[in-house]
Protein backbone atom coordinates (compact mmCIF):
# COMPACT_ATOMS: atom_id res chain seq x y z
CA UNK A 1 0.00 0.00 0.00
CA UNK A 2 2.69 2.72 0.82
CA UNK A 3 4.87 1.48 -2.85
CA UNK A 4 0.98 2.48 -4.16
CA UNK A 5 0.82 5.91 -2.17
CA UNK A 6 4.41 6.75 -2.84
CA UNK A 7 3.87 5.67 -6.56
CA UNK A 8 0.77 8.03 -6.84
CA UNK A 9 2.31 11.12 -4.88
CA UNK A 10 5.61 10.26 -7.39
CA UNK A 11 3.47 10.71 -10.84
CA UNK A 12 0.90 13.68 -9.55
CA UNK A 13 4.35 15.69 -8.59
CA UNK A 14 5.47 15.04 -12.58
CA UNK A 15 2.29 15.58 -14.22
CA UNK A 16 1.98 18.75 -12.48
CA UNK A 17 4.90 19.97 -13.20
CA UNK A 18 4.13 22.04 -16.77
CA UNK A 19 5.90 21.53 -19.85
CA UNK A 20 3.93 24.16 -21.94
CA UNK A 21 5.85 25.07 -24.87
CA UNK A 22 9.59 24.75 -26.00
CA UNK A 23 12.17 26.86 -24.61
CA UNK A 24 11.95 30.10 -26.76
CA UNK A 25 14.91 31.13 -28.82
CA UNK A 26 16.30 34.30 -28.20
CA UNK A 27 19.04 34.69 -30.81
CA UNK A 28 22.51 34.13 -31.27
CA UNK A 29 24.82 37.15 -30.21
CA UNK A 30 28.22 37.82 -29.19
CA UNK A 31 29.48 36.03 -33.12
CA UNK A 32 33.66 36.96 -32.98
CA UNK A 33 36.33 35.84 -34.51
CA UNK A 34 38.82 35.03 -31.56
CA UNK A 35 41.92 33.94 -32.92
CA UNK A 36 43.39 33.47 -36.26
CA UNK A 37 46.67 32.41 -37.57
CA UNK A 38 48.34 30.66 -40.47
CA UNK A 39 46.72 26.95 -39.04
CA UNK A 40 43.80 27.49 -37.48
CA UNK A 41 40.82 30.21 -37.65
CA UNK A 42 38.81 29.96 -34.67
CA UNK A 43 35.12 31.05 -33.83
CA UNK A 44 32.87 32.01 -30.82
CA UNK A 45 28.78 32.33 -30.66
CA UNK A 46 26.63 32.30 -28.08
CA UNK A 47 22.96 31.07 -28.53
CA UNK A 48 20.31 32.75 -25.90
CA UNK A 49 17.53 30.81 -24.81
CA UNK A 50 14.33 31.47 -21.99
CA UNK A 51 12.82 28.16 -20.32
CA UNK A 52 9.35 29.28 -19.00
CA UNK A 53 8.77 25.84 -17.88
CA UNK A 54 9.41 23.65 -14.83
CA UNK A 55 11.08 20.91 -15.88
CA UNK A 56 14.68 21.26 -17.54
CA UNK A 57 15.86 18.71 -20.49
CA UNK A 58 18.65 18.63 -22.43
CA UNK A 59 19.88 20.89 -26.05
CA UNK A 60 22.25 19.51 -28.13
CA UNK A 61 23.67 21.41 -31.38
CA UNK A 62 24.30 18.36 -34.34
CA UNK A 63 26.04 19.75 -37.75
CA UNK A 64 25.42 23.38 -37.82
CA UNK A 65 27.18 24.64 -40.68
CA UNK A 66 30.18 28.07 -40.47
CA UNK A 67 30.10 29.55 -43.51
CA UNK A 68 32.64 32.64 -44.04
CA UNK A 69 31.72 34.79 -46.43
CA UNK A 70 28.96 32.29 -48.04
CA UNK A 71 31.59 29.81 -48.24
CA UNK A 72 30.65 26.69 -46.12
CA UNK A 73 34.12 25.72 -44.20
CA UNK A 74 33.17 23.89 -41.00
CA UNK A 75 30.53 21.67 -39.12
CA UNK A 76 29.72 22.59 -35.10
CA UNK A 77 28.54 19.70 -33.28
CA UNK A 78 28.29 19.60 -29.50
CA UNK A 79 27.97 17.61 -26.02
CA UNK A 80 24.04 17.97 -24.90
CA UNK A 81 23.70 20.87 -22.67
CA UNK A 82 21.66 20.97 -19.16
CA UNK A 83 18.31 23.08 -19.84
CA UNK A 84 17.44 24.58 -16.40
CA UNK A 85 13.84 24.87 -15.42
CA UNK A 86 11.65 28.60 -15.46
CA UNK A 87 15.82 30.51 -16.34
CA UNK A 88 17.36 32.51 -18.96
CA UNK A 89 20.58 30.51 -20.53
CA UNK A 90 22.99 30.35 -22.72
CA UNK A 91 25.27 27.97 -24.71
CA UNK A 92 28.30 28.53 -26.36
CA UNK A 93 28.86 27.43 -30.05
CA UNK A 94 33.03 27.49 -30.27
CA UNK A 95 34.34 25.94 -33.86
CA UNK A 96 37.88 25.78 -35.21
CA UNK A 97 38.21 26.37 -38.81
CA UNK A 98 41.56 25.39 -40.84
CA UNK A 99 43.12 27.08 -43.21
CA UNK A 100 43.84 24.17 -44.88
CA UNK A 101 40.04 23.53 -45.86
CA UNK A 102 39.96 27.30 -47.63
CA UNK A 103 43.33 26.53 -49.82
CA UNK A 104 41.47 23.02 -50.29
CA UNK A 105 38.38 25.01 -52.45
CA UNK A 106 37.99 24.97 -55.81
CA UNK A 107 36.54 26.45 -58.39
CA UNK A 108 35.12 29.43 -56.73
CA UNK A 109 36.83 32.52 -55.75
CA UNK A 110 36.79 31.73 -52.09
CA UNK A 111 40.67 32.61 -51.25
CA UNK A 112 39.99 35.90 -53.23
CA UNK A 113 36.47 36.55 -51.08
CA UNK A 114 38.59 35.95 -47.73
CA UNK A 115 41.51 38.04 -48.72
CA UNK A 116 39.90 40.40 -49.45
CA UNK A 117 37.73 40.17 -45.90
CA UNK A 118 41.54 40.38 -44.45
CA UNK A 119 42.08 43.48 -46.50
CA UNK A 120 39.09 44.91 -45.22
CA UNK A 121 39.25 43.76 -41.65
CA UNK A 122 35.57 42.27 -41.93
CA UNK A 123 33.84 39.16 -42.50
CA UNK A 124 30.72 37.38 -42.89
CA UNK A 125 29.88 34.74 -40.05
CA UNK A 126 26.75 32.54 -40.74
CA UNK A 127 25.84 29.82 -38.29
CA UNK A 128 22.88 27.35 -40.37
CA UNK A 129 21.37 24.45 -39.04
CA UNK A 130 19.83 22.75 -36.38
CA UNK A 131 19.46 22.63 -32.54
CA UNK A 132 17.43 20.22 -30.37
CA UNK A 133 15.89 20.10 -27.51
CA UNK A 134 15.02 16.74 -25.43
CA UNK A 135 12.72 16.45 -22.24
CA UNK A 136 10.47 13.44 -21.11
CA UNK A 137 9.77 12.19 -24.15
CA UNK A 138 9.25 15.39 -26.36
CA UNK A 139 11.68 17.04 -28.60
CA UNK A 140 11.92 20.30 -30.36
CA UNK A 141 14.31 21.28 -33.45
CA UNK A 142 15.50 24.69 -33.76
CA UNK A 143 15.94 26.13 -37.21
CA UNK A 144 19.23 28.54 -36.90
CA UNK A 145 20.08 31.18 -39.66
CA UNK A 146 22.23 33.63 -37.97
CA UNK A 147 24.66 36.11 -39.79
CA UNK A 148 26.40 39.03 -38.95
CA UNK A 149 29.42 41.02 -40.39
CA UNK A 150 32.25 40.64 -37.86
CA UNK A 151 35.53 42.68 -37.61
CA UNK A 152 38.82 41.09 -37.73
CA UNK A 153 40.81 42.66 -34.57
CA UNK A 154 44.63 41.73 -35.51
Amino acid sequence: MRKLILLLTVTMSILSCTIKEKPIFKGIEDIKVVDSNSRLITLTATALFENPNDLGGSLKSDAISIYLNDIKLAKLSSESFDVPARKEFMIPLNVDISTDSILKIRGTDAIGSLLNSLINKQIKVQYKGDLMYKTFGFSYTYPIDETEMVKLNY
